[in-house]
């Protein structure tokens, strides 16, 4: 990039995975614009490490223009199972490239050609269009975010048990989005991700591997659950309606019938050491739950 402070504009970074790309971004020294799509959210993004805010909408291509006039890079994760997430990744593509960007990093998905899954499907436009652009492009195909173990905290806390609506010796690719989020900023900061299309693991892991480690760092156990679905996205209290819970309901179908494979060879060469393990992400977990004004975990 150029000799003055480069600047990455961000799509929604006061997200709860968008957000992790911010302080890795600051750490090297690169100036943030988050793209946000109100005020709230713009003060959020401040607080967060970002220099400055625009508020715009995927959907409005003049506010797509205005976000990437003047930035050198853009860092995009589309909105989990909207059904226009491909016209909205289209659209960001476009607007970078009228804008003269130089590098554009797509979170995607791992095996975006899974075509029987549509949030899989649908990312396969936005990688189009970044195969036939002019933009420096990273395609990062991350595998399932341990981030999403979090997600059952309270279940683990207040009834010693973790679950998810596939048996429990299915192994699923996981990863940690830390990992992704610094992948993201290597590619953004230096040349030698570019152009790249690279799948990020950690490494397959059973329900019954989630539960041993839990266990061990919390040193009672915790017992590992098959839940319907319907009970699991209750409990899980996830912001979606009822179309993207249909869309859900296939992915973990899905992993019920086949698991989800992945590989960690691009991962450790594109960030130069091993992976974040399924260990560090329950011992960082639990760390971040046991601190200061948040409840400690008992027993049920």
């Amino acid at each position: 990039m150029s000799g003055t402070q480069s600047i990455v504009l961000v799509v929604g970074a006061t997200g709860k995975f968008a957000g992790l790309v911010v302080p890795e971004l600051r750490r090297r020294k690169v100036a943030v614009r988050a793209l946000v799509r109100d005020e709230a959210r713009a003060a959020a993004a401040r607080a967060l490490g970002a220099a400055e805010a625009t508020i715009g909408d995927l959907r409005d291509i003049d506010s797509l223009a205005a976000a990437t006039r003047g930035v050198d890079g853009v860092f995009h994760i589309g909105p989990a199972f909207a059904a226009d997430e491909a016209a909205m990744g289209v659209a960001l593509v476009d607007a970078a490239q009228r804008s003269g960007v130089r590098k554009f990093v797509f979170s995607s998905v791992i095996q975006p050609t899974n075509v029987r899954l549509a949030n899989h499907a649908s990312k396969i436009p936005v990688e189009d269009a970044l195969y036939s652009s002019r933009l420096e492009y990273t395609i990062l195909h991350p595998a399932n975010f341990m981030q999403n173990i979090g997600l059952a905290w309270p279940s683990i806390r207040d009834h010693s048990c973790f679950g998810e609506p596939f048996p429990k010796h299915t192994r699923v690719a996981r990863v940690d989005y830390r990992d992704v989020a610094e992948t993201a900023a290597i590619a953004l900061t230096q040349d030698k991700l570019a152009f790249a299309t690279l799948e990020l693991c950690a490494g397959m892991f059973s329900r019954m591997d989630i539960v041993a480690a839990l266990s061990e760092e919390l040193g009672s156990p915790i017992a590992a659950r098959e839940p319907g679905f319907g009970e699991w996205a209750a409990t899980a209290r996830l912001p979606y309606g009822d179309d993207q819970l249909r869309l859900l309901s296939k992915v973990l179908d899905h992993y019920r019938a086949y698991g989800l494979g992945g590989n960690s060879l691009a991962l450790r060469a594109a960030l130069g050491r091993e992976p974040r393990s399924l260990r560090d992400y329950i011992k960082d977990l639990i760390a971040e739950k046991s601190a200061p004004n948040r409840r400690e975990h008992r027993n049920a």
